[in-house]
């Protein structure tokens, strides 16, 4: 069943212990996702809710293009297109829901590539996956870049911290620096940093919450993002405290194209686990 949120259409799955997660058909794009009674995901208060502009907050779906990054409007078209959603598949202790987006003359105007993209989300107490799914149904290889660009809620970002990604190579997109990834991440400033994905999944300390991030081998990269005071004050669809109560940890495929070749198709996925 549709339902409104802030004039858009979208959709809502829940299950009995409460938790639940609302959709947006414009982009396929996550808006919330409650558990344990709390909203998880970050979402911007001053978002223009026009049905084609990108909304800030929430899991945006980064496809075909990661960022800017190539000639595509930045971060593709996926996220400002209407998506077709499927039926609700719902029991008491999970639900799912799919859409669809499929190539058409708005797409092929911009970028001459015939696809299928499916998003997936599974809900089950505690935990949400995403999965975008990709096929090729063109006559050549299908390139891509991209992310699930997902926006975390945290009470304090100042009291935040990110284990998981140390040792792992690193990319600060700020100062232009290649190192390696330090044990635990702060974040006291702005933050643009991409790295090579960890094998085993992160963990986002906030207070006293934990969340657990993980995602599929398929996407090789994983960015962390926080915009800081003095980026924030300039971005016009985002609140003045905005980049005090989130931080971005998108599971993505930044420098090197992912590649599907013809009639086969491309998945991967980003999970997130509440932690007790």
């Amino acid at each position: 069943m549709v339902e409104l949120f802030q004039g858009q259409p979208c959709r809502r799955i829940r299950i009995a212990c409460g938790d639940t997660v609302l959709v947006a058909l414009q982009g396929a794009h996550v808006l919330s996702w409650v558990s344990g009674g709390r909203e998880r995901l970050f979402l911007s208060e001053a978002n223009r809710w026009d049905g084609h502009s990108p909304i800030r907050g929430g899991i945006p779906v980064c496809f075909p293009q990661f960022n800017a990054r190539g000639t595509l409007p930045k971060h593709g078209f996926a996220r400002n297109l209407r998506w077709q959603a499927g039926p609700a598949l719902e029991q008491s202790d999970s639900a799912q829901l799919t859409c669809n987006l499929d190539s058409g003359p708005e797409t092929l105007a911009i970028w001459p590539q015939p696809f299928d993209a499916q998003l997936q989300l599974d809900l089950r107490p505690g935990h949400l996956q995403v999965t975008l799914t990709v096929h090729n149904t063109g006559p050549s290889p299908l390139r891509f870049s991209g992310a699930l660009h997902t926006y975390l809620a945290v009470d304090d970002i100042a009291g935040a911290h990110l284990v998981g990604l140390g040792g792992q190579p690193e990319w600060d997109s700020l100062t232009d620096v290649h190192a390696m990834a330090a044990p635990s991440l702060r974040f006291d400033a702005e933050f643009d940093r991409v790295y090579a994905a960890a094998a085993r999944p992160l963990l986002l300390h906030d207070g006293a919450h934990r969340l657990e991030i993980a995602q599929s081998p398929d996407w090789s990269d994983t960015v962390v993002w926080n915009p800081g005071q003095a980026k924030n004050a300039a971005m016009a669809d985002m609140q003045p405290d905005g980049f005090s109560r989130m931080l971005c940890v998108e599971a993505a495929q930044v420098f090197a194209p992912i590649e599907v070749p013809v009639a086969a198709h491309w998945q991967g996925w980003q999970r997130l686990r509440v932690e007790a």
